[in-house]
């Protein structure tokens, strides 16, 4: 758990690095035209490929292009090798695809800790000020006390509300 001597992250991106990131996603995006969207409905009801059945996939179309005379002329094997080798070309882009996604959601994650952590800290702050009558306390702890208004408890500042 992240607290206020252990903050790992202190730093923002630029605007520059921002809109050169969005540019990349772009040119991904453009170079890749031809990626599509499915329906969930579509998603749930297509066969996935996996070890075994890619094994299978590639075995047969071997066998396809192998004996092209056995089959009739509408089933091209030429053509599910085509799919076979883009499913293989994206696999290796989605690895890295899934690598950066996990490195933004953890230090997405991490930040938005050290924030709430930060915050709950003031929070016990000002409630501790305003407890000691402070001048000025009340009213920014009457302001924060409203996130946890109707969780219940004694009216005292929590704890460790989450």
């Amino acid at each position: 758990m992240s607290n206020l001597t252990n903050n790992r992250l202190n730093i923002t991106a630029t605007p520059a690095q921002i809109t050169a990131v969005k540019t990349a996603y772009q040119t991904i995006l453009t170079n890749l035209s031809f990626l599509l969207g499915l329906t969930t409905e579509e998603r749930s009801s297509l066969p996935a490929i996996d070890v075994n059945n890619k094994t299978f996939t590639e075995d047969a179309i071997s066998a396809g292009v192998n004996n092209a005379a056995l089959l009739p002329a509408y089933v091209s094997p030429t053509a599910m090798q085509t799919d076979l080798t883009l499913f293989s070309q994206l696999d290796e882009l989605i690895a890295l695809h899934n690598q950066l996604g996990e490195k933004l959601q953890d230090t997405q994650l991490l930040a938005g800790s050290e924030a709430y952590v930060g915050a709950l800290t003031l929070y016990k702050l000002f409630a501790s000020a305003a407890e000691a009558g402070v001048a000025g306390s009340d009213a920014v702890y009457n302001q924060l006390k409203q996130r946890f208004a109707g969780q219940g408890g004694t009216g005292k500042t929590p704890t460790n509300p989450e």
